[in-house]
């Protein structure tokens, strides 16, 4: 695994706020995160692949309430056969809609550089928590930036093959 410094994208998602789900510049967020999908899939990764260091993949999942198909770049950490996502949302003291989808429905895929593959998403027990919380912060250092702007506690999941 690459040691990551806080890049430019790192820098930029701690010093600026992340828009709230009630703001105004949520609607611009959603929409760069769907054009960031199109890039990515467009691409097979290799365009919308990295936060500075940090590996991006496409999760497909469905929305908790409506069942709607969803896909949402996030930064993981490959942990042996399991994928290591954690649901931070910029230190925001609520969790990311994808947080609650997974909790709804564990069976999603993932899409990494152009090859999309199931996988069962479970939270982390504490102590794997723990002993994964070095290579996370190592890899993308802004969550540690993250976790002084709110007290909770980052969900973490395991994205198991299946």
């Amino acid at each position: 695994m690459v040691e990551a410094k806080k890049g430019l994208a790192g820098k930029f998602t701690t010093a600026m706020p992340q828009p709230r789900p009630d703001g105004p510049l949520f609607f611009l967020a959603k929409l760069m995160t769907k054009m960031h999908v199109a890039l990515y899939r467009l691409s097979k990764g290799r365009l919308g692949g990295r936060m500075d260091a940090a590996r991006l993949l496409v999760l497909h999942h469905r929305g908790a309430k409506t069942g709607q198909p969803r896909a949402t770049p996030v930064i993981y950490l490959e942990d042996g056969p399991n994928l290591v996502v954690v649901a931070s949302m910029g230190g925001q003291d609520v969790n990311p809609a994808w947080y609650h989808n997974l909790r709804a429905h564990p069976e999603i895929e993932v899409d990494i550089r152009g090859q999309r593959r199931p996988v069962r998403a479970r939270l982390a027990t504490a102590e794997e928590t723990t002993a994964l919380w070095p290579q996370l912060s190592r890899m993308w250092p802004a969550f540690e930036d993250y976790k002084k702007r709110t007290d909770r506690e980052f969900p973490v999941f395991l994205l198991e093959p299946r």
